[in-house]
C-alpha cells in the first residue's frame, strides 16, 4: 500500500499522507484551490497534521514555478523549532520544577499585552541581552533595505522582539528522552516584524491581482509573478525574516541555557542540535526542475536530515531523521496539527480537563491556555505513523516543563 492517498480532480494531483488521520472539509477545499493554480509543479503534498489555514492549509507543501503565494508562507515567517540535548539527566532534576519554570519565564519575554505597544510584556522592557544585540547588528542592514523601499512594512520592535517567545502555540520546554537525558526545545518565529512583513506583502499581492483582473478561487492565494518588482521585494523581505526567525530561536536558547547553568554550572550541550523552519519558502530542485517550495506547517526531511515534530502540551514530541522521500518533496509534518479551532477548544474543555491532560508537566493550568490543551490537537502517534515512509524516529521526548506565550 502507498504511504499516501491521491486526491484527483480538475486540478494538479494532491498526495496526502493522511492514512488514519482526518482532513476536515474546509481544509480539503483549500487543497483543491491551491492545486488548481496554473503554476503548481507536479503535485501538492499534504502532511498528516494538515488543517485549515489562511489561504492554504497548514501542513501542505506547495511547489511553484514562476510565482510565490505570500499567504501560503503566512505571517509567522520562518516559524520553527530548535532543540538541544544537554548533559543534565532526569535524576538531576528537583521534585518541584516550578522555580525553574519561573526562572525561564523571567529570562525570556513571552505573551503579549498593551496590544503590542510600549508596555508589551512580550518585548524586552530595557536593552535586550548582548546575544540579541550582536544578532541585530548582523540583521539591521537587511531590515533597513526592506523598509527603506516599503516604509509601511516597518515594525518598531524588530530589535526589541529578538530573543522573545510570542503567543499562541509558541513554547519553551524541558523534555526527557528515552535514555533520561534532558533536552531544551522551543518553538517561535519572526515575531512582530515578520508578521508585519507578511501582512504587508499579502496585501500587495492582492492589489496586484486586482490590478491585472486575475480571478482566484480564494483571494488569499494572491501571488507575485517571478521577475516582477513585487516578487523581487517579497523574496528579499521573506529571506530576511527567515534569518531573523532562526536568530530569534538561537538567542532564546542561549537565555534558557543560561538559566539552567545557574542550577547546573557544569552543564554542557551535545552535538545533537536541530534548528528548523516550518513556515517558509526556499528555492529547491524537485523532479528535475528548480522550484519555489513553500512549506506551510511542514519540515524539510531530506535523506539523513534531522527535524523536530512536537506534540501538544502534555503529549510526547519527536526528533526525527528524514528519508528524502521525493513524492513529499523531502518533507514531513511540523507537529500534531490542530483537531479543532481555538474557540471550539475553549467551548469544549474546562480547566479541570486541562489539569488532568497535563498531569506531570510543570506548566500553566489556567483558562487562558485551554486553546492549547492536548485534546485540541490530533493524536501525535497517529500523525507519526502516517508518515513512516517520510521519517524515522530518533528520539522520543516527554515534556516535564512547558512555558507558554
Amino acid at each position: 500500500m502507498s504511504g499516501y492517498n491521491v486526491i484527483s480532480g480538475d486540478h494538479a494531483p494532491i498526495k496526502a499522507w493522511t492514512h488514519g488521520v482526518p482532513i476536515e472539509d474546509a481544509a480539503l477545499q483549500q487543497l483543491k484551490n491551491v492545486a488548481s493554480l496554473p503554476f503548481i509543479h507536479k503535485h501538492v503534498a499534504v502532511m498528516p497534521d494538515v488543517h485549515w489555514g489562511m489561504g492554504a492549509t497548514v501542513g501542505s507543501v506547495i511547489p511553484t514555478v514562476g510565482a510565490i503565494i505570500p499567504a501560503a508562507v503566512g505571517v509567522d515567517i520562518g516559524c520553527g523549532m530548535m532543540a538541544v540535548r544537554t548533559s543534565i539527566r532526569a535524576e538531576h532534576l528537583p521534585d518541584d520544577l516550578s522555580a525553574i519554570r519561573s526562572a525561564i519565564e523571567a529570562a525570556v519575554p513571552h505573551g503579549r499585552t498593551d496590544n503590542g505597544g510600549r508596555n508589551d510584556k512580550g518585548a524586552w522592557a530595557g536593552e535586550p541581552p548582548a546575544s540579541a544585540e550582536a544578532r541585530w547588528t548582523e540583521l539591521k542592514a537587511g531590515y533597513d533595505a526592506v523598509v527603506e523601499k516599503h516604509p509601511k512594512a516597518a515594525h518598531p520592535r524588530g530589535y526589541g522582539h529578538l530573543g522573545t517567545l510570542g503567543t499562541g502555540n509558541h513554547f519553551i520546554e524541558l523534555c526527557l528522552d528515552e535514555a533520561g537525558d534532558i533536552w531544551v526545545m522551543l518553538h517561535s518565529g519572526s515575531r512582530g516584524v515578520g508578521n508585519r512583513f507578511g501582512t504587508y506583502f499579502i496585501e500587495r499581492a492582492k492589489y496586484e491581482m486586482r490590478r491585472w483582473f486575475i480571478n482566484l478561487p480564494d483571494q488569499d492565494l494572491a501571488y507575485f509573478a517571478e521577475g516582477s518588482e513585487g516578487f523581487i521585494d517579497y523574496v528579499r523581505a521573506v529571506s530576511w525574516a527567515q534569518r531573523y526567525a532562526r536568530a530569534n530561536r538561537e538567542v532564546m536558547m542561549n537565555s534558557v541555557l543560561g538559566v539552567l547553568r545557574a542550577h547546573w554550572p557544569d552543564l554542557e550541550t551535545t552535538a545533537e542540535a536541530v534548528n528548523c523552519h516550518h513556515n517558509y519558502v526556499s528555492k529547491e530542485k524537485h523532479f528535475g526542475k528548480d522550484v519555489f517550495l513553500t512549506r506551510k506547517g511542514a519540515v524539510s526531511a531530506k535523506d539523513g536530515e534531522l527535524g523536530i515534530i512536537p506534540g501538544s502540551m502534555g503529549a510526547k514530541s519527536f526528533i526525527v531523521r528524514g528519508k528524502g522521500n521525493a513524492d513529499s518533496f523531502c518533507t514531513c509534518s511540523h507537529g500534531a496539527g490542530r483537531a479543532m479551532s481555538r474557540a471550539e477548544a475553549k467551548r469544549r474543555f474546562t480547566v479541570e480537563d486541562h489539569v488532568r491532560a497535563t498531569e506531570g508537566v510543570e506548566c500553566r493550568k489556567d483558562a487562558e491556555v485551554i486553546d492549547e490543551t492536548p485534546m485540541a490537537y490530533k493524536d501525535i502517534d497517529a500523525v507519526i505513523a502516517a508518515q513512516a515512509d517520510l521519517i524515522e524516529v530518533v528520539h522520543t521526548l516527554r515534556q516535564v516543563v512547558c512555558v507558554k506565550g
